[in-house]
Protein backbone atom coordinates (compact mmCIF):
# COMPACT_ATOMS: atom_id res chain seq x y z
CA UNK A 1 0.00 0.00 0.00
CA UNK A 2 1.51 3.28 -1.10
CA UNK A 3 1.87 6.18 1.30
CA UNK A 4 -0.34 9.22 0.71
CA UNK A 5 1.30 12.12 -1.14
CA UNK A 6 2.13 15.36 0.63
CA UNK A 7 -0.73 17.00 -1.29
CA UNK A 8 -3.09 14.36 0.12
CA UNK A 9 -1.83 15.01 3.63
CA UNK A 10 -2.27 18.76 3.24
CA UNK A 11 -5.77 18.26 1.87
CA UNK A 12 -6.74 16.14 4.85
CA UNK A 13 -5.03 18.03 7.68
CA UNK A 14 -4.95 21.73 6.72
CA UNK A 15 -8.18 23.72 6.87
CA UNK A 16 -9.65 24.45 3.45
CA UNK A 17 -10.01 28.16 4.15
CA UNK A 18 -6.31 28.29 5.02
CA UNK A 19 -5.39 26.48 1.80
CA UNK A 20 -7.43 28.91 -0.29
CA UNK A 21 -6.09 32.08 1.27
CA UNK A 22 -2.84 33.97 0.66
CA UNK A 23 -0.21 34.68 3.28
CA UNK A 24 0.92 38.21 4.13
CA UNK A 25 3.13 39.31 1.22
CA UNK A 26 6.54 40.87 1.95
CA UNK A 27 8.39 42.39 -0.99
CA UNK A 28 12.06 41.51 -1.56
CA UNK A 29 14.02 44.70 -0.96
CA UNK A 30 17.73 43.82 -1.25
CA UNK A 31 19.67 46.56 -3.01
CA UNK A 32 16.70 48.96 -3.07
CA UNK A 33 15.84 52.14 -1.17
CA UNK A 34 13.20 50.54 1.07
CA UNK A 35 10.19 52.84 1.39
CA UNK A 36 7.37 50.29 1.38
CA UNK A 37 6.76 49.32 5.01
CA UNK A 38 6.47 52.51 7.12
CA UNK A 39 9.67 51.79 9.01
CA UNK A 40 11.64 54.47 10.82
CA UNK A 41 14.66 54.88 8.51
CA UNK A 42 17.05 56.10 11.22
CA UNK A 43 19.45 53.92 13.16
CA UNK A 44 20.74 54.92 16.57
CA UNK A 45 23.87 57.09 16.78
CA UNK A 46 27.04 54.96 17.18
CA UNK A 47 27.45 55.75 20.87
CA UNK A 48 23.90 54.59 21.63
CA UNK A 49 24.40 51.47 19.51
CA UNK A 50 27.43 50.59 21.62
CA UNK A 51 25.53 51.29 24.86
CA UNK A 52 22.63 49.09 23.72
CA UNK A 53 25.06 46.29 22.88
CA UNK A 54 26.59 46.43 26.35
CA UNK A 55 23.16 46.45 27.96
CA UNK A 56 21.88 43.46 25.97
CA UNK A 57 25.07 41.56 26.75
CA UNK A 58 24.17 41.68 30.45
CA UNK A 59 20.70 40.17 29.95
CA UNK A 60 20.15 36.72 31.49
CA UNK A 61 19.03 34.94 28.34
CA UNK A 62 19.11 31.63 30.21
CA UNK A 63 16.02 32.71 32.16
CA UNK A 64 12.42 33.23 31.08
CA UNK A 65 11.45 36.90 30.76
CA UNK A 66 9.66 37.88 33.95
CA UNK A 67 11.10 40.98 35.63
CA UNK A 68 12.05 42.58 32.30
CA UNK A 69 8.46 42.50 31.07
CA UNK A 70 7.17 43.76 34.44
CA UNK A 71 9.64 46.65 34.18
CA UNK A 72 8.61 47.33 30.57
CA UNK A 73 4.90 47.45 31.43
CA UNK A 74 5.68 49.98 34.16
CA UNK A 75 7.93 52.07 31.89
CA UNK A 76 5.40 52.11 29.04
CA UNK A 77 2.59 53.01 31.45
CA UNK A 78 4.60 56.07 32.53
CA UNK A 79 5.62 56.91 28.97
CA UNK A 80 2.03 57.04 27.66
CA UNK A 81 0.60 58.57 30.86
CA UNK A 82 -1.76 55.61 31.25
CA UNK A 83 -4.98 56.84 32.89
CA UNK A 84 -5.85 55.74 36.42
CA UNK A 85 -7.81 52.51 36.54
CA UNK A 86 -6.31 51.27 33.27
CA UNK A 87 -3.77 48.53 32.55
CA UNK A 88 -1.40 47.59 29.75
CA UNK A 89 -0.38 44.23 28.29
CA UNK A 90 2.43 43.44 25.85
CA UNK A 91 2.29 41.64 22.54
CA UNK A 92 4.81 40.32 20.04
CA UNK A 93 3.94 43.25 17.80
CA UNK A 94 0.39 44.51 17.29
CA UNK A 95 -0.30 41.46 15.11
CA UNK A 96 -0.25 39.18 18.15
CA UNK A 97 -2.53 41.53 20.07
CA UNK A 98 -5.03 41.51 17.20
CA UNK A 99 -4.98 37.72 17.29
CA UNK A 100 -5.41 37.64 21.09
CA UNK A 101 -8.45 39.90 20.76
CA UNK A 102 -9.91 37.55 18.13
CA UNK A 103 -9.47 34.62 20.50
CA UNK A 104 -10.84 36.42 23.54
CA UNK A 105 -13.87 37.90 21.74
CA UNK A 106 -14.90 34.80 19.81
CA UNK A 107 -18.29 34.39 21.48
CA UNK A 108 -20.91 32.41 19.48
CA UNK A 109 -21.86 34.36 16.36
CA UNK A 110 -19.22 37.05 16.99
CA UNK A 111 -18.70 39.70 14.31
CA UNK A 112 -15.60 41.84 13.80
CA UNK A 113 -16.23 45.19 12.10
CA UNK A 114 -13.74 47.58 10.49
CA UNK A 115 -13.69 50.30 7.81
CA UNK A 116 -12.20 49.39 4.43
CA UNK A 117 -9.62 49.89 3.12
CA UNK A 118 -7.83 49.22 6.39
CA UNK A 119 -5.12 47.12 7.99
CA UNK A 120 -5.32 43.66 6.43
CA UNK A 121 -4.57 41.79 9.67
CA UNK A 122 -7.97 42.64 11.17
CA UNK A 123 -9.80 40.59 8.55
CA UNK A 124 -7.13 37.90 8.34
CA UNK A 125 -7.20 37.32 12.10
CA UNK A 126 -11.00 37.28 12.20
CA UNK A 127 -11.29 34.69 9.46
CA UNK A 128 -8.59 32.42 10.83
CA UNK A 129 -10.11 32.53 14.31
CA UNK A 130 -13.65 31.87 13.16
CA UNK A 131 -15.20 35.31 13.58
CA UNK A 132 -17.33 36.79 10.81
CA UNK A 133 -15.69 39.88 9.36
CA UNK A 134 -17.77 42.81 8.12
CA UNK A 135 -16.03 45.63 6.26
CA UNK A 136 -17.64 49.04 5.74
CA UNK A 137 -16.23 51.08 2.81
CA UNK A 138 -14.88 54.54 3.49
CA UNK A 139 -16.09 57.55 1.54
CA UNK A 140 -14.36 58.54 -1.70
CA UNK A 141 -12.10 60.95 0.25
CA UNK A 142 -11.21 58.17 2.75
CA UNK A 143 -13.26 59.39 5.69
CA UNK A 144 -15.62 57.23 7.72
CA UNK A 145 -19.03 56.73 6.16
CA UNK A 146 -20.80 57.50 9.40
CA UNK A 147 -24.29 56.47 8.25
CA UNK A 148 -23.02 53.16 6.87
CA UNK A 149 -20.99 52.46 10.00
CA UNK A 150 -23.94 53.18 12.30
CA UNK A 151 -26.22 51.01 10.17
CA UNK A 152 -23.71 48.13 10.27
CA UNK A 153 -23.37 48.46 14.04
CA UNK A 154 -27.15 48.37 14.46
CA UNK A 155 -27.54 45.38 12.15
CA UNK A 156 -24.44 43.34 12.97
CA UNK A 157 -23.95 44.18 16.67
CA UNK A 158 -20.18 43.55 16.40
CA UNK A 159 -18.30 42.15 19.36
CA UNK A 160 -15.18 43.95 18.19
CA UNK A 161 -14.71 47.06 16.02
CA UNK A 162 -11.34 48.38 14.86
CA UNK A 163 -10.72 52.04 14.06
CA UNK A 164 -7.18 52.74 12.87
CA UNK A 165 -6.22 56.21 14.07
CA UNK A 166 -4.54 57.23 11.68
CA UNK A 167 -5.68 54.70 9.11
CA UNK A 168 -3.48 52.33 7.14
CA UNK A 169 -3.02 52.54 4.14
CA UNK A 170 -4.72 55.93 3.69
CA UNK A 171 -2.67 57.70 6.43
CA UNK A 172 -5.47 60.08 7.45
CA UNK A 173 -7.26 60.72 10.73
CA UNK A 174 -10.99 60.13 10.51
CA UNK A 175 -13.57 62.77 11.46
CA UNK A 176 -13.52 63.14 15.23
CA UNK A 177 -17.25 63.73 15.59
CA UNK A 178 -18.04 60.68 13.46
CA UNK A 179 -15.78 58.50 15.60
CA UNK A 180 -17.39 59.77 18.78
CA UNK A 181 -20.88 58.83 17.57
CA UNK A 182 -19.66 55.43 16.33
CA UNK A 183 -17.91 54.70 19.64
CA UNK A 184 -21.07 55.68 21.54
CA UNK A 185 -23.23 53.45 19.33
CA UNK A 186 -20.98 50.45 19.93
CA UNK A 187 -21.04 51.14 23.66
CA UNK A 188 -24.83 51.09 23.71
CA UNK A 189 -24.94 47.60 22.14
CA UNK A 190 -22.24 46.15 24.46
CA UNK A 191 -19.41 45.84 21.91
CA UNK A 192 -15.72 46.73 22.20
CA UNK A 193 -13.79 49.33 20.17
CA UNK A 194 -10.06 49.12 19.50
CA UNK A 195 -8.43 52.42 18.57
CA UNK A 196 -5.33 51.28 16.68
CA UNK A 197 -2.75 54.04 17.15
CA UNK A 198 0.17 52.38 15.37
CA UNK A 199 1.25 55.73 13.89
CA UNK A 200 0.83 57.79 17.06
CA UNK A 201 4.37 59.29 16.98
CA UNK A 202 3.38 61.17 13.80
CA UNK A 203 -0.25 62.00 14.64
CA UNK A 204 -1.78 65.16 16.06
CA UNK A 205 -4.46 63.33 18.05
CA UNK A 206 -4.80 60.32 20.37
CA UNK A 207 -7.61 58.52 22.18
CA UNK A 208 -5.46 57.46 25.17
CA UNK A 209 -6.86 59.88 27.74
CA UNK A 210 -10.47 59.63 26.49
CA UNK A 211 -10.27 55.87 27.06
CA UNK A 212 -10.54 56.51 30.81
CA UNK A 213 -14.15 57.71 30.33
CA UNK A 214 -15.10 54.88 27.94
CA UNK A 215 -14.74 51.42 29.53
CA UNK A 216 -15.53 49.66 26.24
CA UNK A 217 -12.60 51.31 24.40
CA UNK A 218 -9.11 49.83 24.09
CA UNK A 219 -6.07 51.66 22.68
CA UNK A 220 -3.47 49.60 20.80
CA UNK A 221 -0.02 50.89 19.91
CA UNK A 222 3.27 49.52 18.64
CA UNK A 223 6.91 50.45 19.03
CA UNK A 224 7.50 49.57 15.36
CA UNK A 225 6.83 53.13 14.16
CA UNK A 226 8.54 54.54 17.24
CA UNK A 227 11.71 53.11 15.72
CA UNK A 228 11.82 49.46 16.82
CA UNK A 229 10.24 47.54 13.95
CA UNK A 230 12.83 44.78 14.35
CA UNK A 231 12.07 44.36 18.05
CA UNK A 232 8.39 43.37 17.55
CA UNK A 233 6.73 45.00 20.52
CA UNK A 234 3.09 46.08 20.74
CA UNK A 235 0.93 47.04 23.69
CA UNK A 236 -2.79 47.16 24.45
CA UNK A 237 -4.31 49.55 26.98
CA UNK A 238 -7.74 49.65 28.56
CA UNK A 239 -9.74 49.48 31.77
CA UNK A 240 -8.12 47.01 34.14
CA UNK A 241 -11.00 44.53 34.38
CA UNK A 242 -11.27 44.29 30.58
CA UNK A 243 -7.52 43.98 30.00
CA UNK A 244 -7.30 41.27 32.68
CA UNK A 245 -9.77 39.14 30.72
CA UNK A 246 -7.87 39.54 27.44
CA UNK A 247 -4.60 38.81 29.24
CA UNK A 248 -5.86 35.29 30.06
CA UNK A 249 -5.35 34.18 26.43
CA UNK A 250 -1.87 35.69 26.13
CA UNK A 251 0.83 33.01 25.94
CA UNK A 252 3.26 33.10 28.88
CA UNK A 253 6.60 34.72 28.08
CA UNK A 254 5.32 36.00 24.71
CA UNK A 255 7.88 38.84 24.67
CA UNK A 256 11.53 37.86 24.76
CA UNK A 257 13.88 39.24 27.38
CA UNK A 258 16.07 40.79 24.65
CA UNK A 259 13.09 42.54 23.07
CA UNK A 260 11.92 43.84 26.44
CA UNK A 261 15.38 45.11 27.32
CA UNK A 262 15.77 46.82 23.92
CA UNK A 263 12.40 48.52 24.43
CA UNK A 264 13.39 49.67 27.93
CA UNK A 265 16.58 51.09 26.46
CA UNK A 266 14.58 52.95 23.80
CA UNK A 267 12.29 54.46 26.41
CA UNK A 268 15.35 55.59 28.38
CA UNK A 269 16.35 57.46 25.21
CA UNK A 270 12.89 58.60 24.13
CA UNK A 271 14.29 62.05 23.34
CA UNK A 272 16.32 60.57 20.47
CA UNK A 273 13.26 58.88 19.00
CA UNK A 274 11.22 62.07 19.46
CA UNK A 275 13.91 63.92 17.50
CA UNK A 276 13.65 61.34 14.70
CA UNK A 277 9.85 61.60 14.64
CA UNK A 278 10.03 65.40 14.41
CA UNK A 279 12.40 65.14 11.44
CA UNK A 280 10.10 62.62 9.72
CA UNK A 281 7.11 64.94 10.19
CA UNK A 282 9.13 67.77 8.67
CA UNK A 283 10.08 65.52 5.76
CA UNK A 284 6.44 64.50 5.35
CA UNK A 285 5.49 68.15 4.87
CA UNK A 286 8.32 68.63 2.36
CA UNK A 287 7.23 65.52 0.45
CA UNK A 288 3.62 66.72 0.31
CA UNK A 289 4.76 69.99 -1.28
CA UNK A 290 6.96 68.17 -3.80
CA UNK A 291 4.22 65.69 -4.68
CA UNK A 292 1.61 68.39 -5.23
CA UNK A 293 3.96 69.98 -7.76
CA UNK A 294 4.12 66.85 -9.94
CA UNK A 295 1.57 66.83 -12.79
CA UNK A 296 -0.93 63.98 -12.50
CA UNK A 297 0.02 63.11 -8.90
CA UNK A 298 -2.61 63.46 -6.17
CA UNK A 299 -1.22 63.17 -2.62
CA UNK A 300 -3.74 62.70 0.20
CA UNK A 301 -3.50 64.20 3.70
CA UNK A 302 -1.30 62.27 6.11
CA UNK A 303 -0.92 62.04 9.88
CA UNK A 304 1.42 59.03 9.65
CA UNK A 305 4.92 58.31 8.31
CA UNK A 306 3.49 57.47 4.89
CA UNK A 307 1.68 59.30 2.11
CA UNK A 308 -0.98 57.84 -0.14
CA UNK A 309 -0.76 59.08 -3.74
CA UNK A 310 -2.87 58.49 -6.81
CA UNK A 311 -1.09 58.50 -10.18
CA UNK A 312 -2.30 57.99 -13.77
CA UNK A 313 -0.86 54.46 -14.05
CA UNK A 314 0.16 52.99 -10.68
CA UNK A 315 1.63 49.77 -12.08
CA UNK A 316 3.82 51.65 -14.53
CA UNK A 317 4.99 54.09 -11.85
CA UNK A 318 5.64 51.33 -9.31
CA UNK A 319 7.73 49.31 -11.75
CA UNK A 320 9.51 52.44 -12.97
CA UNK A 321 10.47 53.46 -9.45
CA UNK A 322 11.64 49.95 -8.65
CA UNK A 323 13.78 49.90 -11.80
CA UNK A 324 15.34 53.14 -10.53
CA UNK A 325 16.17 51.54 -7.18
CA UNK A 326 13.26 52.77 -5.04
CA UNK A 327 10.75 50.32 -3.54
CA UNK A 328 7.30 51.62 -2.53
CA UNK A 329 4.00 49.80 -2.00
CA UNK A 330 1.61 49.23 -4.91
CA UNK A 331 -1.83 49.00 -3.29
CA UNK A 332 -4.17 49.65 -6.21
CA UNK A 333 -5.54 46.11 -6.06
CA UNK A 334 -6.34 46.08 -2.33
CA UNK A 335 -9.69 47.87 -2.63
CA UNK A 336 -11.65 49.71 -5.38
CA UNK A 337 -11.23 53.02 -3.50
CA UNK A 338 -7.46 52.65 -3.89
CA UNK A 339 -7.49 52.49 -7.69
CA UNK A 340 -4.16 53.72 -9.17
CA UNK A 341 -2.72 54.34 -5.68
CA UNK A 342 0.76 53.91 -4.25
CA UNK A 343 1.79 54.17 -0.59
CA UNK A 344 5.05 56.00 0.00
CA UNK A 345 6.93 55.68 3.28
CA UNK A 346 8.60 58.85 4.56
CA UNK A 347 12.33 58.17 4.65
CA UNK A 348 15.50 60.13 5.35
CA UNK A 349 15.96 63.41 3.46
CA UNK A 350 18.32 61.65 1.05
CA UNK A 351 15.93 58.73 0.50
CA UNK A 352 13.04 61.12 -0.07
CA UNK A 353 15.01 63.01 -2.72
CA UNK A 354 15.65 59.70 -4.51
CA UNK A 355 11.98 58.75 -4.20
CA UNK A 356 10.72 62.02 -5.69
CA UNK A 357 13.22 61.81 -8.54
CA UNK A 358 12.26 58.18 -9.29
CA UNK A 359 8.56 59.02 -9.17
CA UNK A 360 8.98 62.02 -11.46
CA UNK A 361 10.96 59.98 -13.99
CA UNK A 362 8.44 57.11 -13.86
CA UNK A 363 5.29 59.10 -14.58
Amino acid sequence: MSLPTLADRIGRTIRQDVQSTHGYAIQPSAGLVKLDAMENPFRLPPELQAELGRRLARVAINRYPVQSTVDLVAALSRHVALPAGCKLILGNGSDELIDLLSVACNVPGAVMLAPLPGFVMYEMSARLRGLRFVGVPLTADFDLDEAAMLAAIEQQRPALTYIAYPNNPTANLFSETAIERIVDAIGHQHGLVVMDEAYQPFSSRSWMQRMARQPHVLVMRTLSKFGLAGVRLGYLCGHAALVDEIDKVRPPYNVSVLNAEAALFALDHADEYARQAALLKSERARLQTALRALPGVQPFPSEANMILVRVPDSRQVFEGMKARGVLVKHISGLHPLLAQCLRLTVGTPEENDLMIAALKESL
